[in-house]
């Protein structure tokens, strides 16, 4: 395989992990919170504490995500198999 299809088969591999991160995240928190908290609290906060959940998951799968990226680009030479997303400018 060359690096054009290296690279892009690397980005929909780390989307679709990404993505992967996200749910299992949430769904992990979500649960953690109606098995410890949602029985005690109203439901309004209910709506809060869900909206609440879905930015910490948001926060959590990204630190989570650039922690594996960090891991894989240490372990990978990124130069020798992939090809670079941006070019810089030829200057005339």
């Amino acid at each position: 395989m060359n690096k054009k299809i290296n690279t892009l088969l690397f980005i929909l591999g780390a989307t679709v992990a990404n993505i992967l991160i996200f749910v299992i995240v949430f769904f992990v928190l979500l649960f953690l919170y109606l098995k410890l908290v949602a029985s005690h609290v109203q439901p309004e906060v209910s709506q809060w504490a869900t909206a609440l959940i879905f930015v910490i998951t948001i926060a959590l799968s990204f630190i989570i995500y650039n922690r594996f990226i960090k891991v894989f680009t240490n372990k990978i030479d990124m130069d020798k198999y992939f090809d670079p997303l941006v070019k810089p400018r030829r200057r005339k």
